[in-house]
């Protein structure tokens, strides 16, 4: 056995495009929105907002105390805690920053603390309804105005002509701008009155802000990538859509007044938001992983959710079967103990917002996901969640729905496979084991160049992962984001045929994915996801988990024999080579080794130190990587590994 400690080098460098709007799949025109009406029916089903805002209005003390019922003293405990808070001035340098080094974090920090303090002390003031927060709201939300733009640092490519500096000329909607928007709009539909009280230029700041800001970009700009309208193949738009759309969403249905205009601007949203329905497949996998599911599908339910309650449930798809799929698939990807599977820059830690997957499971019907959602909670023995952070629907919706979860009877979903055809996603688990592989291809949303990787949990315990992406940086998503080791197939489960690793593009894909539920096996070509330098004719691999464990096939037909190949294993635990042909891996007071043939491979282990935190947050120190390196290349034959469990 050889250890090695190194550093990590690039193998190669790609140039991208901008990479979390660059895409590529086929899109089916389902545009689900659009045939619920034109805009003609939109301004027909709109319903005043009196009646489909059912929360009390601000001087409705004894409604608050109803609707907040015991959560109202911890809202209050929370906002007090801001009642000296010293606002934040985010500088000129905090937002060249990210030009000059790439960090994100100079220009996020204090912005998403100033945000955090207004919408701790709105939600107080709410609860309370004595005017005791009202002086500091007022200045978080005046220092919020007076910002050049409420769009963040990494984001301002969205700007036409400057992409290092906010510009004053131009307002741009991104991630943050619009939930800042959608949820001042809130503060403004509730405190505008009580704000007039202490001058009535500040509410009428407010609503010119998020006119501006939100209300007139959206319905004068078309280029926002996010929107969907201007790009072209192979371009798509990802969570970004449906996330922005929301917000902008709730921002017109609070904050204008024309019913004309409203239902223009509501059809535009659905237009949008097609797009986005059309780019996903049928079998509603989010491609950008778990983490990605409350941003994208989850940001998809408020979306649909605030149109239906706008037009009073005559503009509603919550019974389309993509809808529902696209829900249940955060409850088919947890594999147990806050393990979930994380393919792309997901983390694979986490397990979702048991709120949001209860409601969203209310409104499709699904037993599944509502009875997860209690699963959830029940394994965090603490109180539900109430504060959505500076998202106020979710918020909002969290204090209305949450006391029915306790009455749900909580349980794990029960499903032995989930196979997603269109997206090649494969879950097999038994009593023991949870295996998760992929196909697809290299240029999907937050792609790692991963065809045809997997993972395996042995009793919820990770032991062959995907160690998922550190913190963003502008490299992530720049040129560079292939010199990251988390990108590299090298660094996934994967071969590295010829010494050559895959690459990037939407050319670079799977071939005859395939899943056989009775043998339990699947199966798929990878050789497409390498460029000639690899020298493969084909290379066909197939997993087949059984009680006693997994088994992995690699069939291969080389055109050529230039180096020796490379069989990569990532792994959570020390590798330990006691005898040759296995390796024992020891993790949370379990044992799983992996079989090879001896004959045929030489086995080398590396160590690859965690210095992010996003990383070693989920994974400690350092995580390991298995190279099986094949003493006498051949051009034809077939690889056999077995992993299976070991009794302590």
């Amino acid at each position: 056995m050889k250890t090695i400690a190194f550093s990590l080098k690039p193998l190669f460098i790609i140039t991208c495009a901008v990479f979390f709007c660059s895409n590529v799949c086929g899109s089916t025109p389902r545009n689900l929105l659009q045939k619920q009406g034109n805009e003609q029916a939109i301004k027909e089903s709109l319903v005043p907002k009196e009646k489909w805002i059912s929360y009390p209005l601000y001087t409705d003390r004894a409604g608050w105390d109803q609707f907040l019922g015991t959560n109202k003293e911890g809202i209050i405990k929370i906002g007090e805690n801001y009642l000296k808070y010293e606002w934040q001035v985010v500088t000129a340098t905090d937002y060249l920053e990210y030009s000059r080094s790439g960090s994100r974090v100079i220009m996020e920090e204090p912005y998403n603390q100033n945000l955090t303090a207004i919408s701790s002390l709105f939600l107080a003031e709410m609860a309370e309804g004595k005017g005791r927060f009202m002086d500091q709201l007022i200045n978080g939300v005046f220092a919020a105005c007076e910002m050049t733009s409420w769009s963040l640092s990494a984001h301002l490519a969205l700007q036409l002509k400057n992409n290092r500096f906010p510009d004053h000329n131009q307002q741009i909607i991104d991630l943050v701008a619009g939930d800042v928007g959608a949820t001042f709009s809130w503060i403004y539909f509730f405190l505008n009155k009580e704000f007039d009280k202490a001058d009535p230029l500040i509410a009428q700041r407010l609503k010119y802000e998020i006119q501006r800001r939100i209300l007139d970009p959206y319905m004068n700009l078309n280029h926002f990538w996010w929107m969907g309208f201007e790009i072209r193949p192979p371009q798509v738009v990802n969570n970004w859509n449906v996330w922005c759309n929301s917000n902008v969403l709730q921002a017109f249905a609070l904050i204008e007044e024309d019913k004309d205009k409203l239902a223009k601007a509501v059809y535009k949203t659905m237009q949008s938001v097609d797009i986005f329905i059309n780019y996903n497949k049928d079998d509603g996998a989010c491609e950008e992983g778990p983490s990605y599911w409350g941003h994208a599908a989850g940001k998809l339910y408020d979306y649909l959710q605030i149109l239906s309650d706008i037009t009073g449930g005559k503009i509603s798809i919550f019974n389309e079967p993509i809808v529902k799929n696209m829900g249940e698939y955060i409850s088919r990807s947890y594999v147990g103990n806050g393990w979930v599977v994380n393919f792309a820059d997901a983390s694979a830690k986490g397990g979702g917002d048991a709120p949001l997957i209860y409601r969203f499971g209310k409104a499709v019907h699904s037993k599944e996901m509502q009875s997860f959602a209690a699963y959830l909670v029940q394994q965090k023995k603490d109180d539900l969640q109430v504060t959505g952070g500076r998202d106020m629907f979710r918020t909002l919706q969290n204090i209305t729905y949450n006391k029915e979860i306790p009455n749900i009877t909580p349980a794990m979903p029960s499903a032995p496979y989930t196979w997603y055809p269109q997206t090649e996603f494969c879950y097999i688990k038994n009593k023991t084991y949870f295996f998760a592989a992929k196909g697809g291809f290299n240029n999907e949303s937050h792609n790692h160049n991963d065809v045809g990787t997997f993972s395996l949990y042995a009793d919820t315990i990770p032991f062959f992962i995907d160690a998922g992406a550190g913190t963003y940086t502008r490299q992530t998503f720049g040129r560079e984001r292939y010199t990251i080791w988390t990108m590299q197939s090298n660094y996934h489960n994967l071969p590295m045929i010829n010494g050559a690793a895959q690459q990037f593009g939407a050319a670079y894909k799977s071939r005859n994915a395939d899943f056989n539920a009775a043998a339990k096996k699947f199966s798929l070509g990878i050789s497409g996801a390498y460029n000639t330098e690899a020298s493969v004719k084909s290379w066909q691999r197939s997993y087949t988990l059984s009680d006693k464990g997994l088994t992995i096939e690699d069939a291969f037909d080389l055109t050529a024999i230039k180096e020796p190949t490379s069989v990569n294993f990532l792994v959570a635990a020390k590798p330990v080579i006691d005898k040759e042909g296995m390796v024992m891996l020891e993790k949370n007071n379990q044992k799983v080794a992996l079989y090879y043939s001896k004959n045929i491979f030489n086995v080398f282990t590396d160590i690859i130190a965690l210095d992010d935190k996003r990383l070693s947050g989920v994974w400690g120190s350092e995580v390991y990587r298995v190279r099986l390196v094949v003493k006498k290349p051949q051009l034809k034959g077939k690889y056999t590994y077995r992993i299976t469990k070991v009794a302590m």
